[in-house]
Order: C-alpha cells, then structure tokens, then sequence
C-alpha cells in the first residue's frame, strides 16, 4: 500500500454487519491505518458490500484517480469488482504483509447531455424506453451517421462493464487493459426503413460516439448511469468518450480479471 494509510470506509448502514465493519476497521487501524470519516481526506476508500456498493462507492467520490478503491463482498457470491470478503480479514492482512497485492486500473467512460450535463460511468450507459413503446436513434461515429436504431434502447459498456448488462445482450467480454467501449442494442427492430448493424460494435478510446434520439413522440428516455436512474427528461443528445480517469483498485496478485470471469461464468 506505500504512503497511502488514509482509509474511508464505505457501506450501507446494516446492524445485522455492522460488528464485521467495526471489526474490519480495528484490523486496519492495527495495520497502520488511519480511519477517516470525510472521503475527501481519504487516499484509500474500501467499498463494503459487493459490486453495486463498489459502483456506488467511485460515483459517490466523483470518480477519484488519485486514490485506490478495494472492494469487499460481504456475501459468498462471485464478485468482479470485490477481490476480498468481509468474513475473510486472515486474507486481507495476509495480503498486505506478503506484497500478495497489486493495483488493476479500469478505464472510465465520459457522458455528456445535450451539452451541458456531465457524467462518468465505470460500467455502463444504458438508454431505454420508458414506455411500452419502441423509440428512434441516430447513432453518429464521430462526424459519420452509422445507423438509425429503433428498439427498445441501446447500453455503452466499458470494458469491466461488458460482463453486465452487455453480456446479456450477447456483447463481447472485453479485457479491461483495452481502453474502449462496446455498443449493444436492445431489441432493434430492422425492416426496410430501419436498418442498424444487429451486433455489437466496439469503439477505440479516440472515438466519441453520439446518439440523438429523434422527438416522435417517445422523447423520455429512461438513462442509467452504472447501478443509478437518471431523473432528466426529454433528452435530445447523449455523447460519449473514453474519459482518460482510470479507477485504480487493489487486486489479489493471482485474481486477474480473467480469473474472475472464468469463475462467474464457467
């Protein structure tokens, strides 16, 4: 861990867990750990509770690149993001003490809003229907209107997120070291006057993809960023790019992201 002894702990308040925290948090300050209680102090923020609590964990921090993040389960399920459990701190000291760590870096898609509004997504963009009621896209690659969509929605995946909602849209599992991201359609419709591509495509990290959403009467779209709805209406442009912020997590040296897939799918 080198100079980085701040720590933050993230996590939903549940009494049923709350002695494996506070054990947890003792264990870190007995390893030299300072326990702070404003994020921003922090150069260190453990994430408790899985991947949701992960996801929640970097948005709630604004996507810090200049900390680390660990992730703890706290059940016994396979997680992709969570490389420790909380009823197992034997192998977290462990860890520690033998240099058994290292740091993975995932890149981090930037999303902007009718040219205003700014987000960042570790896993996904998804854009859905909010109505039982198909919708019109152009979708744009840089300057090049590519296609006209008409479906159900469309999710923009990073490379950890392609092992998601992706996946179940019979994406590609993308080795998080690429730097892109991965368009998936949901449930297009192609006749003779829509015609899209009907497979996933992936863009390099120079590329920006643009998605108008033409006003034909179904204009609000249902945006989720990561694990979160967004509130905004009526959207009319959605941009998106590789950000060039890279989320730093600490992994165990031999539970490489391939590892883990190979573990929740196989």
């Amino acid at each position: 861990m080198g100079t980085r002894r701040n720590m933050f702990f993230s996590y939903k308040n549940d009494p049923a867990k709350q002695k494996d925290i506070e054990n947890l948090m003792s264990i870190a300050k007995d390893q030299g750990f300072e326990i702070v209680t404003n994020q921003e102090e922090a150069n260190i923020i453990v994430a408790v509770g899985g991947d949701g609590a992960f996801l929640q964990a970097v948005r709630r921090s604004g996507f810090r690149d200049d900390c680390l993040y660990v992730g703890v389960t706290d059940e016994e399920e396979a997680s992709l993001y969570c490389d420790f459990n909380l009823h197992n701190t034997e192998e977290m000291i462990e860890a520690v003490h033998t240099a058994g760590v290292s740091v993975r870096r995932y890149p981090v898609i930037d999303v902007h809003l009718d040219g205003h509004t700014h987000f960042h997504c570790l896993n996904e963009l998804s854009v859905r229907s909010s109505i039982i009621k198909t919708f019109v896209i152009d979708v744009f690659i840089d300057e090049l209107h590519f296609e006209t969509f008409r479906g159900d929605g469309i999710v923009v995946a990073t490379p950890t997120g392609s092992t998601a909602y992706n996946r179940s849209l019979n994406g590609a599992v993308v080795d998080p070291r690429i730097s892109c991201m991965q368009i998936s359609e949901i449930a297009s419709l192609n006749n003779n006057q829509f015609r899209t591509l009907g497979s996933s495509f992936i863009l390099g990290d120079s590329r920006k993809l643009t998605l108008q959403i033409v006003q034909d009467g179904n204009d609000y779209p249902i945006i989720g960023l990561d694990n979160e709805a967004l509130s905004i209406q009526n959207i009319k442009n959605i941009e998106v790019e590789m950000s060039g912020k890279i989320i730093k997590t600490v992994k165990l040296k031999d539970n490489s992201f391939w590892h883990k897939v190979q573990r929740t799918f196989l």
